[in-house]
């Protein structure tokens, strides 16, 4: 019996993210074309992808610790968050810096994805609460 990789489970759960990501970055690139706007078009696009791949990530990483048995801890979920965000952040700003005015596309392609990480996973997150939250006493004991 073979194992699916963390990566490929990770990508699975996230699949309604990355595949309004992916129309995101198709729309970014067909609309920019014939506005004439096609380096704005691009780099809202590879922001796009670098906020996908941050977000994949960061699913990774936690699928990996929950797989080898232990949860991390904050310091270890805020260590590895930072690590990611800045790495991913620094490539952004690199791109914006190198390619400015419209590199600096990638910034806004990047806090779009996030907005659209928060919704995909603070939605359910919240009904969940909600669903707890709502259930009798006597069902928790």
């Amino acid at each position: 019996m073979t194992t699916t990789p963390s990566i490929v489970r990770s990508i699975r759960n996230q699949k309604r993210a990355l595949i309004t990501a992916g129309c995101l970055v198709v729309a970014s690139v067909w609309i920019s074309v014939p506005l004439g706007e096609w380096r704005g078009g691009m780099f809202l696009a590879i922001g796009i992808v670098l906020g996908a791949i941050n977000h994949l990530l960061t699913e990774h990483f936690l699928l990996r610790q929950v797989e080898g048995g232990e949860l991390p801890t904050r310091k270890q979920y805020a260590a590895g968050s930072a690590v990611r965000l800045l790495g991913i952040s620094g490539i952004a700003v690199v791109i914006a810096l190198v390619f400015w005015p419209h590199g600096a596309a990638v910034l806004f392609g990047l806090a779009i994805f996030h907005l659209i990480a928060l919704v995909f996973t603070g939605i359910p997150l919240l009904r969940e609460v909600r669903k707890e939250l709502n259930e009798p006493i006597e069902e928790k004991a």
